[in-house]
């Protein structure tokens, strides 16, 4: 019976972690919807575009958020959303992405917009019962973007009065000598002059959420320079928002463009899962971690679950452990409920069933807690009561 009962278990946690990972493409928008980066860059942020923007910081009581700003230095920012993060203590406490200003804003998790429960990120210091300003819970704080290829520089939340002002400063992001991966590719520097005129022009009718004419340049751009890496990887993206097979051709040629380039893996990733290619998705997730060690939750969650369909069970469980703690507000909702199939597969019960307990204090009411439990009640029949 209770060989029976574990293996109904692991089969209803294993299939709703490999449905999570197909369906979930990406990080989330509105309504926690699949983000559709070809549109442009607010619907790959939690911020979204320059009006929404202004709207949650008018919104919001000073002391209620804070706000900063991401700037590379001699550079332009990326297309993509610079990872903030935000640390009290040595951990992770808070993260947030860019707008397509560099922007971010640090404020209370709204759950009708994240899919997160909690009105407040639980890590907060001082707890979130007793409802402080957020400004002030997070004095002392570091906040710091993270950018494969780029140092960046430190901001702490200072004893000051938060009231005032909200913002916080500008991260300043230099190149990085000597680092093994980079998210801005030393291509695009070489590139003809008609190619960068494609691949910028493209960009620009990105921000304008012009997709299939950022698309046309940026054939054309790869068409007279067949090394332009970003480029391709651009291309990659609004293939895969379109569901085109043509999406892993493009992140394949980005990342032979420019071996040192990080970003095409956690797509092929991405796409390996989708298509139960275990080994693939394992190889992608390597290959990006040894280009940019501190990887992403995504990658992380990525490398876990392919583990964890290899056999890999110790290598699983360090990988889910890895991507919970750089994601305190549960962006990839799944991952704790896939660190609790791991454990459960170990035998470690108790372990499951406190992951599982753990994932309806974030987890919104719908099928997804329904799941969830389902599983703890099957769970804790096999854990002794504690006396």
């Amino acid at each position: 019976m209770k060989t029976k009962l574990l293996l109904s278990l692991l089969a209803s946690l294993s299939l709703s972690a490999a449905t999570f990972a197909q369906a979930k493409g990406g990080s989330t928008g509105a309504a926690g919807a699949p983000a559709d980066a070809s549109l442009g860059p607010e619907h790959a942020s939690d911020i979204g575009n320059s009006a929404n923007w202004d709207q949650l910081t008018r919104q919001g009581r000073t002391g209620d958020y804070l706000v900063g700003k991401v700037a590379v230095a001699g550079g332009e920012l990326p297309w993509d959303a610079i990872p903030v993060t935000v640390s009290c203590s040595g951990k992770t406490s808070y993260t947030a992405d860019t707008d397509a200003k560099g922007r971010f804003l640090i404020a209370p998790v709204n759950p009708a917009t994240t899919g997160v429960a909690n009105s407040t990120p639980a890590n907060i210091p001082g707890g979130v019962d007793a409802k402080p300003k957020l400004a002030a819970a997070f004095m002392g704080c570091t906040v710091e973007a993270a950018l494969p290829g780029f140092d960046s520089s430190t901001l702490t939340i200072a004893n000051r009065n938060l009231l005032d002002t909200p913002d916080i400063g500008t991260i300043t992001l230099s190149r990085e000598e000597g680092s093994a991966g980079t998210a801005v590719s030393n291509t695009t520097a070489s590139a003809p002059k008609d190619a960068g005129k494609a691949f910028e022009k493209a960009r620009t009718e990105w921000l304008d959420k012009k997709p299939d004419r950022a698309q046309k340049d940026l054939e054309k751009a790869v068409q007279i320079y067949p090394q332009f890496a970003e480029a391709w990887y651009q291309l990659g993206k609004i293939q895969e928002t379109a569901n085109s097979p043509d999406a892993a051709n493009s992140f394949s040629k980005a990342a032979a463009a420019d071996p040192k380039f990080s970003l095409p893996y956690e797509h092929l990733a991405r796409l390996s899962v989708k298509a139960a290619k275990w080994q693939d998705v394992a190889d992608a997730t390597a290959h990006e971690l040894q280009l940019n060690p501190r990887g992403t939750p995504e990658i992380w969650y990525y490398q876990a679950l392919a583990n964890y369909q290899l056999g890999k069970k110790d290598v699983a469980e360090a990988s889910a452990v890895k991507a919970l703690s750089l994601d305190p507000l549960h962006t990839q909702p799944n991952t704790e409920q896939l660190l609790a199939v791991i454990l459960a597969n170990k035998g470690d019960y108790a372990g499951a069933l406190q992951h599982l307990r753990n994932c309806l204090t974030y987890l919104p009411a719908g099928p997804a807690a329904d799941i969830v439990k389902k599983q703890i009640a099957q769970l804790e029949p096999m854990v002794p009561a504690a006396k």
